[in-house]
């Protein structure tokens, strides 16, 4: 699934911010608490807002993400705190993009859609009893020239995900950016 801007107009953004990373998202930082004791792979990181927060709290991140900038700012960000942090180069439209990653005892994805077939693959990298975290713009939010209506979490796209996991939590939220969805999920025991 081809998501928002291209590695270029990624690599740019993240290029041209200032030093500083930007805050951990609010539903993460309210809902830590649910995460299992461990390791937690972040899915399009960025440059690491909510990584840092992670790192800070104790767990072993892996952060992914297409663009380089993004990880080298992830990197930066992390060495400044004395945090040791994982980054891989992954373009995430590709079909089995995750398949040499490893098994986390957590997964995040924050403002990242994630294709249909990438979360049916989940279930292949997280521990039993782990937790699947989503959070991102969701099915009410106003569309704009930034926001593609393709880019919004529905509800349906976890279908396949409920045959291993059950949902924990579910948060709808609305502040000045918009309309935001959280998806708190556990992986059953085999």
């Amino acid at each position: 699934m081809e998501y928002m801007g291209d590695k270029r107009f990624w690599d740019e953004k993240f290029a041209n911010r200032n030093d500083n990373p930007l805050s951990p998202e609010k539903s993460l930082v309210d809902c830590v608490r649910y995460f299992k004791e461990g390791t937690i792979l972040d899915i399009a990181c960025g440059d690491g807002r909510n990584s840092l927060f992670l790192l800070k709290e104790g767990f072993k991140v892996t952060g992914v993400d297409f663009s380089i900038k993004a990880l080298e700012r992830l990197q930066m960000f992390a060495k400044r705190s004395n945090y040791v942090v994982n980054t891989v180069r992954i373009d995430l439209s590709k079909l089995n993009s995750l398949n040499d990653i490893g098994v986390f005892d957590n997964i995040l994805i924050n403002h990242y859609r994630l294709s249909k077939e990438g979360l049916a693959d989940i279930e292949n990298h997280i521990s039993d009893n782990g937790i699947l975290f989503v959070c991102g713009f969701g099915h009410k939010h106003q569309v704009d020239s930034k926001i593609r209506k393709q880019d919004l979490i529905q509800s349906s796209d976890f279908e396949d995900v409920k045959k291993s996991f059950e949902l924990v939590k579910y948060i709808e939220d609305k502040d000045e950016r918009g309309f935001f969805v959280t998806y708190i999920f556990r992986k059953r025991s085999s």
